[in-house]
């Protein structure tokens, strides 16, 4: 099983928005797809339409004294399971704080789940934090996104740096570009900039767009209620991009 979290220091820059569609797509593909909602705000799980609570909370579930497949919840995109966000999962990193190998423990709750699922989607909070950490570890892959400006590209550069330097077997860093306004040159010049002269940001490029707005009200992914929009068709672009990535 391949694991991609979606992750950025800051919110509200496409975190979720991105690993719902991801998700999405990966299932109507074909993939056994599972999405972990590790932010307590629970924007992903509310967006599937999935009651945000998890039995026992964050500590049963991160100490190994739940079973995860128990706490799996089904989605209206079939092949999409989801494990839901938890407002307990605002005290995570002291739960992780007291658990021996602590930035293992992602990793182990996901390991039940390698036999029945082809990829797992961690939308993570916003934050660098013993939950980071553990994610990073957990992940074969970072997907980070952007939106175009100067200190936002150099945040991305401070991550990449952190995640090869401290994490013993780091997951690929892959950035993209969110929220581009075409009418903003700065938002141009950066996009074309660092897509052609980085391997480590993604061609695709997502628009800011009322579809993605809208996903809050329809309650599903742009990919499936406005599937011929503009977004829709950059979050396809995106997710083959990954798709080859991880060679799946």
């Amino acid at each position: 099983m391949k694991v991609v979290a979606t992750y950025n220091i800051k919110g509200g820059v496409g975190k979720t928005s991105a690993a719902v569609n991801i998700a999405a797509l990966a299932a109507a593909d074909g993939l056994r797809t599972v999405l972990w909602d590790l932010d307590p705000q629970a924007a992903a799980t509310f967006l599937f339409r999935v009651r945000a609570k998890v039995r026992g909370g964050g500590r049963k579930l991160v100490r190994g004294r739940t079973d995860v497949t128990d706490l799996l919840r089904g989605t209206d995109i079939e092949g999409l399971d989801l494990l839901p966000a938890d407002f307990s999962y605002r005290h995570m990193d002291l739960v992780l704080d007291g658990a021996g190998r602590r930035t293992r423990r992602m990793g182990r709750v996901l390991d039940p789940l390698a036999e029945h699922y082809d990829l797992a989607i961690l939308d993570c909070p916003p934050s660098i934090s013993l939950v980071s950490e553990s994610v990073f570890d957990a992940a074969d892959a970072l997907l980070v996104p952007l939106i175009p400006s100067t200190l936002t590209v150099r945040t991305f550069e401070q991550l990449s740096a952190f995640v090869e330097d401290e994490v013993e077997d780091p997951p690929e860093v892959v950035a993209f570009f969110s929220m581009v306004d075409g009418r903003k040159r700065l938002h141009r010049e950066v996009v074309e900039r660092l897509s052609t002269d980085r391997d480590d940001v993604a061609a695709a490029a997502i628009p800011a767009a009322t579809e993605v707005e809208l996903m809050g009200v329809e309650r599903a992914p742009v990919v499936v209620h406005a599937p011929r929009s503009r977004a829709a068709r950059a979050y396809r672009a995106l997710w083959a991009e990954v798709r080859s990535r991880l060679g799946i």
